[in-house]
């Protein structure tokens, strides 16, 4: 009867996982379909087709879930037989006689997913009362897991003085815990961030009871994240956000914004950079926050577009690969603005375009960091395109057609020296086309290991002068539509004064800047706006200044 109340809490979608028993056997998904109690198993395997032959061979399997603050496996199964059931993909194995309990309740952490929010507040109370604010990553009876901005690191070096964290979850529910020691912490560069793992200390009855009940509601929640999820399933009270609860918290709410939009348009960079850690995970793309988060991006631009392309210019904050990804789905949107696209053509270019270089996170860090790459270096990195592919496979919404062209086609070339397939010529439509071109400007337009960033003007000499290469049509469309300084520019005025474009007029002439005095990055501290005849007031525009990023 115990081996049957943990297989169904097995059932649920995301709730179990099939590791096949060799060497190097990795959980894969697998869906619990059914059980005839003491006969046999239903397992639904259509994600994992590939291994059907490997399983109807003999090849031995276990089962893994979490169920009842467990985590369980089953005995040794084998498959008995796998038939097609109206496109889906299922098979009877035997009945497990036993259930391996791996992790009892006090040890089992349930993890965060993505599209969960959970901020997080720690303080040194013997240090003058100093806090920082972070993100909840998994939490468990013991401990926790925290991801903190690269600032907390003087915070967590202060020996071993225990610290305070308070959870904070959406509905505006607080909890302290009193004493948490540090355990470990791991410093992220790239992303800025710090994750560092407590342990609770001195945890009596009250706080045992509290915290399971928050294990347990975090665990609802991540059932409903999970993909082919059940879409009627409520959410665990803790996550609906209360109109009366106080501002966010976590590790984002310390950044500062150069703008209103840019701090709205972080919520885009946010979940970009969170989809990364989820595909460094093992996971998959997430078809519900990508269609989330390319509406969100919509809504901007049809709020104010000018206020949304100076925006990408200002999450300096963010790492590279986030940035051009939020920065060509802005402007690829743009671009096709003059051929008066449908909605819908319109949120699928955006959501492939906010993906399209993802897969360059599945590959080692310090390839993108070499300055001279080998000629097998470079084939490496063209394997990025087809390792995303496999991870997007819940992404049904996203139309297919707009997929291949801005996701597996950006990096082809007209004259067929292009990758992943070297495709060229009339096989290139208009929607690859504009891609490519949206593409390599944001790219030239940043540095990187191999050369520093160029301006505008020889980026656009460069693409016209290979139209073997680039579509010289969608080459000018871009330089018509975005001007000579485009918004984002930092320009250098005949006067010597600096300023950043944030506007243009009917002509492309820069029609309003915002004044600073310092080469670098946006930020709340530039000077005023000029509007208008801004020529007449600082002179004509002389250079745009090259800014790292």
């Amino acid at each position: 009867m115990e081996v049957e109340a943990l297989l169904e809490a097995l059932m649920a979608p995301g709730g179990a996982s099939l590791q096949v028993e060799d060497a190097g056997g990795e959980p894969l998904p697998v869906l619990v379909k059914d059980h005839r109690p003491g006969e046999e198993l239903q397992l639904d395997i259509s994600a994992i087709r590939e291994i059907a032959g490997t399983l109807q061979r003999g090849q031995p399997f276990r089962l893994l879930g979490r169920s009842h603050g467990k985590l369980v496996r089953t005995s040794t199964l084998t498959m008995q037989s796998c038939q097609d059931d109206e496109g889906r993909l299922v098979c009877r194995s035997d009945y497990p006689r036993s259930l391996e309990v791996l992790q009892r309740r006090e040890t089992f952490r349930a993890q965060l997913r993505l599209g969960m929010e959970v901020g997080a507040i720690l303080r040194n109370t013997e240090a003058g009362g100093r806090s920082i604010q972070g993100d909840l990553k998994d939490l468990s009876l013991e401990g926790c897991r925290l991801e903190l901005p690269l600032s907390a690191s003087g915070l967590l070096g202060e020996g071993a003085v225990p610290q305070e964290v308070e959870l904070c979850f959406p509905d505006g529910t607080r909890y302290v815990i009193s004493r948490a020691s540090l355990r470990h912490r791991n410093a992220d560069m790239v992303r800025r961030v710090v994750q560092a793992g407590f342990r609770f200390e001195q945890a009596g009855a009250e706080q045992e009871r509290k915290l399971w009940y928050f294990v347990r509601a975090i665990e609802q929640e991540a059932a409903r994240h999970v993909e082919g999820a059940d879409a009627s399933r409520q959410p665990s009270p803790l996550f609906l956000a209360s109109v009366t609860a106080s501002p966010t918290i976590g590790r984002r709410n310390m950044c500062r914004y150069a703008t209103p939009m840019a701090k709205r348009l972080s919520r885009v960079a946010d979940y970009l950079d969170a989809q990364i850690l989820e595909l460094h995970q093992g996971g998959e793309v997430s078809s519900v926050q990508l269609s989330r988060h390319a509406d969100l991006l919509l809504l901007l631009h049809e709020e104010d577009r000018e206020a949304l392309l100076f925006a990408t210019h200002c999450l300096h904050e963010e790492t590279r690969l986030v940035r051009h990804c939020v920065s060509v789905a802005v402007h690829l949107l743009d671009l096709l603005q003059e051929v008066s696209p449908p909605h819908e053509l319109c949120k699928a270019v955006v959501a492939s375009a906010m993906l399209h270089d993802l897969g360059k996170a599945l590959l080692p860090a310090d390839l993108w960091e070499l300055a001279a790459p080998s000629t097998d270096d470079k084939q490496r990195m063209r394997e990025h395109v087809d390792i995303l592919q496999p991870r997007m496979r819940h992404c049904h919404w996203l139309a297919s057609a707009v997929h291949t062209s801005v996701v597996q086609r950006i990096n082809e070339r007209l004259d067929g020296n292009g990758y992943p397939q070297g495709l060229g010529g009339e096989t290139l439509g208009e929607l690859e086309r504009a891609a490519a071109v949206v593409d390599v400007v944001d790219a030239m337009r940043r540095d990187r290991a191999d050369r520093p960033a160029w301006r505008l003007q020889e980026v656009i000499s460069h693409l016209l002068t290979h139209p073997d290469a680039f579509d010289a049509r969608w080459v000018r469309r871009y330089f018509q539509r975005f001007g000579r300084y485009p918004i984002g520019s930092l320009v250098r005025f005949s006067s010597d004064t600096l300023g950043w474009v944030q506007g243009l007029d009917d002509s492309g002439a820069v029609a309003r800047v915002q004044l600073t005095d310092t080469i670098g990055p946006p930020t709340e501290e530039m000077g005023k706006v000029i509007q208008g005849d801004v020529s007449q007031r600082l002179g004509e525009v002389v250079e745009e200044v090259v800014v790292n990023g």
